[in-house]
């Protein structure tokens, strides 16, 4: 499979970018703390799909892609498979020298197939470019596969918070974990 990793351009209104970036839910990092790192165990939970649509704030918001092309704090990069995108992922400059991963998804039809890992190597690279410390981005802890992928790329625990989702559900046990990578 031939994977192009590129930067969005004002051109690609184009291509229609829907991407399925829902994941399965049967699972949840329990987090404690092991010295001065943050560790976990994964505790079961009921099979469910969780799609980022769902959230009635999603459904609302037009993505307009525009105030990031050519911009120098912010990109997107694109993921294509035959000249179909299926993957995507959203940087910005952090005020604390970081990259920060605003999104990153790939279809789930083409996970497995290395596109994940193509984007955080793309998002390196432009972390470097920047001169920025490292890469920075945030998951759910019952998005078990997404945080044993950033575990896979060298991503570490940096903190959490048990308060975030609860914006959204006051009933939530959803974690926000905050994940690092530090860069040479």
């Amino acid at each position: 499979m031939d994977i192009l990793i590129r930067e969005l351009r004002t051109e690609d209104d184009e291509y229609d970018i829907n991407i399925d970036g829902s994941f399965i839910v049967d699972s949840t990092l329990v987090l404690q703390f092991e010295g001065q790192r943050i560790g976990y165990t994964v505790k079961e939970r009921p099979f469910r799909i969780k799609r980022y649509d769902d959230e009635p704030i999603e459904e609302d918001t037009v993505e307009d892609h525009s105030i990031s092309i050519d911009n120098p704090h912010k990109i997107i990069y694109i993921a294509l498979v035959n000249n179909q995108v299926v993957g995507q992922m959203v940087l910005k400059r952090n005020w604390n020298q970081y990259a920060y991963v605003e999104d990153i998804k790939v279809d789930h039809q083409y996970r497995g197939h290395g596109i994940g890992n193509k984007l955080i190597e793309q998002a390196k690279r432009w972390a470097k470019h920047g001169g920025m410390t490292g890469i920075m981005l945030e998951t759910q802890s019952n998005n078990v596969r997404a945080c044993r992928f950033y575990e896979s790329c060298g991503f570490v625990i940096g903190g959490f918070d048990s308060y975030v989702y609860r914006g959204l559900d006051k009933e939530s046990d959803e974690i926000a974990v905050y994940w690092y990578l530090m860069l040479d």
